[in-house]
């Protein structure tokens, strides 16, 4: 069986602009650019995830170049291929070459997680965009645009995509729903999906699909298969921290993530609403600590180690506190 028909995120993935949900002013300036495709710029898709980035891309490529759209299409993720070596042999590779067959204007890369790139990566490949624009264009795609370096922003047009709003989510997931013929508790289930995953919604249907396992789709079985439990523990060990009883915290953390394997992002985007939940005594100094600690990760640190020492800090909030 093709994987369309076992993923529904494939199956229902949208092929064609006016079936992108939500995001009505990309769309809108995107058919204007498609007019004299010929002259498309490089673009710059940047915004969540889940809000229809790489699937935007897809399209493009496809309306583009045709039935033969996977020969002159180069898909990268450039987060697993982030080095300088890879820019200069896959991408200038591919971006060098001009194609003559009738009704192809050009190639067409799409690098995603382009903002995972290093420096030096993004500097050799703003040299490639220059001297190969004529037969290739670049699609860009970054969840934050303050990653990509100012030259490469500057020779791109720049697309925001805006996190999907809980009206569209539901309704597409209905739309789905009902052409699954699944059983589900209306606004409840699809309620609970929305706050589980905020707007993803390459996320949201992948939760629903594994909810549906159980028979129907309620708002107990998308909670058991999202994590809301693991939510639950994530905000009991902030709460603990926070009463100043860092031994508790750190043991219960070190359970949730060797046992439970919560990613270590997770956890702090959990931690994040948690104290937006919680009396902080100090908030700014709180969320300073958090964002320290985002990025700590971010860099490649080891994680039990950084949540630990995220936990004893704040924990001393808590005791100053007292």
């Amino acid at each position: 069986m093709p994987i369309e028909d076992l993923m529904w995120v494939e199956k229902y993935r949208p092929s064609d602009l006016s079936e992108l949900v939500d995001q009505v002013t990309i769309r809108q300036k995107l058919k204007q650019l498609m007019e004299k495709k010929e002259q498309l710029p490089h673009l710059l898709f940047a915004g969540p995830p889940g809000s229809g980035k790489t699937t935007t891309a897809m399209i493009l490529a496809k309306q583009i170049l045709g039935e033969h759209w996977r020969d002159y299409t180069l898909s990268l993720n450039a987060s697993d291929e982030r080095g300088i070596d890879v820019v200069r042999e896959r991408i200038k590779t591919f971006a060098r070459f001009a194609d003559r067959r009738v009704g192809i204007p050009f190639r067409l890369a799409i690098l995603d997680e382009c903002d995972e790139m290093t420096n030096d990566g993004q500097t050799a490949l703003r040299r490639i965009m220059e001297e190969n624009s004529e037969h290739t264009r670049f699609v860009l795609i970054c969840n934050y645009s303050s990653g990509i370096i100012e030259p490469l922003q500057s020779r791109c047009v720049i697309f925001r995509f805006k996190r999907l709003d809980e009206a569209s989510v539901t309704e597409h997931l209905a739309s789905i729903a009902k052409k699954e013929k699944l059983k589900h508790s209306g606004d409840a289930a699809f309620g609970a999906i929305y706050e589980a995953t905020q707007g993803d919604l390459r996320q949201a249907i992948n939760l629903m699909q594994a909810a549906s396992a159980s028979g129907e789709i309620t708002s107990e079985s998308v909670n058991s298969v999202s994590g809301a439990s693991v939510k639950a523990r994530v905000f009991e060990i902030i709460g603990l921290a926070l009463d100043g009883d860092f031994d508790a915290a750190r043991t219960k953390m070190v359970e949730l993530t060797r046992v439970y394997g919560i990613p270590e992002r997770d956890f702090l985007r959990f931690a994040n609403e948690a104290l937006g939940s919680l009396k902080v005594p100090d908030m700014a100094k709180a969320i300073s600590i958090l964002a320290e600690y985002d990025y700590r990760l971010v860099q490649g640190s080891q994680p039990e180690l950084q949540l630990t020492a995220m936990l004893a800090q704040l924990s001393a909030i808590g005791k100053k506190a007292e």
